[in-house]
């Protein structure tokens, strides 16, 4: 491993094509006047940035944190058509969920994201029998066209094979179905990087601190950078609300008066090293209306998730030792005990649910996007979910061309003459991205392993091939950033000089996987640290 001593040796000198400055950045935001400005770097507003930018729209977009910082980087890392909206009779949702999950999976985002098998267990006495998940699972598969295969039920040996650690006590049968997973992170990283690719300007780390008004109209924001301190603004014809659990907040600055629009369902989940290796999921129905998950995800398996409702600041959310507990219990269900010791826990983390306002438990409620417009003329988007990101984007921009008085520019391209499925960048088979980084390994630099090349492959796509360049030139990137994890030091670089990233945790948590394995040590956070400072 990398010494100490070496670090600030480490990627010292910015990669060609770095980002600009974030003094640059904030001086372009500052004296253009924007078309649209989006407030707020979760998925729904990276995606409605990417489709504005592609619309021609001269687009700022800017975050208090991190992009993808709070509930974009705590879903359950799933696209998926619902299984569980079939009980309400919402056929038509999970038929246009699975055309929006297979678009991004076979043609936009193949590089990012994976398909997976569930299995559903039937336990005597549980909330469904076999004929009914059975029939269930046959008419999910049938609403994607069967592109994942047919739904069906298999023994309980046949699956254990796949997932040693199933509880086999009392257990009847095992439906199947197919779905597809991804590094919700990562993903959105990407969708930033295409909006940018647009003609977007982005700015994380930045926190409105005002709204700018013209005769009572919103036409701008008054901002703070998070990391020198430095207070700027822009201008913008149009200004779209899209901070996720915080949109109520910024409402208020729009109107002091105005009503919660919102309510929140907080959603905890746990990260434990596996015992054996799985080759499936589980979904186990715990009750009429909920299904916990257990998920083979970065080599480790995911767990979760709870659905209650959430009314503190959002910025105080957590996983308590009661969600823990309740996690643990209900994947207890299915999962044997060997794999749910607590010491096997090498993270945890929770996120926030945007629910439209009204009565009824938050776990019935529908996830349906939301686009009310405040007494100022500004935009609030909230809700939806991560499968349909692309569709919340060209949702909202179809809003923003029919508004009245054309608050956007007159010329605006429809949505409809766009491309519906542009690919994220670096599209490109990870299979043959990780064979050629293994075969041109060593050339001139260090050979790669293969876990590693597989690690690039399945987060960067073709632009791995950046990466590769980076560890080649200088050897010590070309390094393990810890002996129990795939990534090397070269991605630090590149997070820093191309990707965005600020502080450690934007490094740690979401550009890497460090964190939710367990391995942000103090000593792999103060070289991190080392190398961001370095770039300045």
């Amino acid at each position: 491993m990398t010494t100490l001593q070496s670090v600030p040796a480490l990627g010292t000198h910015p990669a060609s094509g770095s980002l600009p400055s974030r003094a640059e950045t904030r001086e372009q935001l500052s004296k253009a006047t924007y078309d649209l400005l989006v407030i707020g770097g979760g998925i729904l507003g990276i995606s409605t940035a990417w489709h504005a930018a592609q619309s021609g729209l001269r687009v700022a977009l800017v975050d208090a944190g991190d992009f993808a910082g709070a509930t974009s980087s705590a879903s359950s890392k799933l696209l998926h058509g619902g299984l569980r909206y079939l009980q309400t009779g919402a056929v038509k949702l999970v038929a246009e969920n699975h055309f929006e999950r297979r678009a991004v999976s076979r043609q936009v985002a193949p590089h990012l994201a994976n398909p997976l098998t569930f299995y559903l267990p039937v336990y005597k006495g549980g909330p469904h029998g076999a004929a009914k998940l059975g029939a269930g699972v046959f008419a999910y598969s049938a609403l994607s066209a069967f592109g994942d295969g047919v739904g069906h039920v298999i023994s309980p040996a046949r699956a254990q094979r796949d997932v040693p650690e199933l509880r086999t006590d009392n257990l009847k049968a095992v439906a199947v179905y197919g779905d597809d997973q991804m590094n919700d992170a990562r993903m959105a990283l990407m969708t930033v990087r295409a909006a940018v690719d647009a003609g977007a300007v982005v700015l994380n780390h930045a926190a409105v601190t005002g709204l700018r008004f013209t005769r009572g109209r919103v036409t701008g924001a008054e901002l703070q950078d998070r990391q020198d301190g430095t207070e700027f603004g822009v201008d913008a014809r149009l200004v779209l609300n899209a901070t996720g659990p915080w949109v109520d907040h910024l409402r208020k600055l729009e109107d002091p008066n105005a009503a919660p629009s919102i309510r929140l369902s907080k959603g905890a989940h746990l990260v434990l090293k596996r015992t054996r290796p799985w080759k499936a999921a589980l979904a186990t129905p715990i009750d009429k209306y909920r299904i916990t998950f257990a998920l083979p995800w970065e080599d480790m398996l995911l767990l979760g998730t709870t659905d209650e409702e959430y009314e503190g600041d959002p910025a105080d959310v957590a996983v308590t030792e009661k969600d823990t507990a309740q996690i643990l219990d209900e994947a207890a269900f299915s999962v044997r005990d060997q794999q749910l010791s607590r010491d096997l826990i090498t993270y945890s983390f929770a996120g926030l649910r945007v629910l439209p306002g009204g009565p009824g438990s938050t776990s019935k409620a529908k996830r349906e996007t939301v686009v009310t417009e405040g007494r100022g003329g500004m935009l609030s988007v909230a809700g939806g979910k991560w499968t349909t990101f692309r569709h919340i984007g060209r949702t909202v921009m179809n809003k923003l061309a029919e508004l009245p008085g054309h608050p956007l520019a007159e010329d605006m391209e429809p949505m409809a003459r766009l491309p519906k499925k542009v690919p994220l960048p670096g599209i490109a088979n990870p299979n043959a991205v990780a064979h050629r980084l293994l075969v041109d390994g060593g050339t001139p630099g260090p050979r790669m392993s293969a876990d590693t090349a597989r690690h690039l492959a399945t987060h960067y796509g073709s632009l791995s091939f950046d990466i590769a360049r980076l560890a080649n030139e200088d050897p010590a990137l070309a390094e393990r950033i810890h002996p129990d994890a795939p990534e090397i030091w070269a991605q630090v670089a590149y997070a820093r000089d191309r990707e965005w990233a600020e502080t450690a945790d934007d490094v740690l948590r979401r550009r890497t996987t460090l964190t939710i394995r367990g391995l942000a040590t103090d000593d792999v956070r103060a070289k991190v640290e080392d190398i961001l400072a370095d770039g300045r």
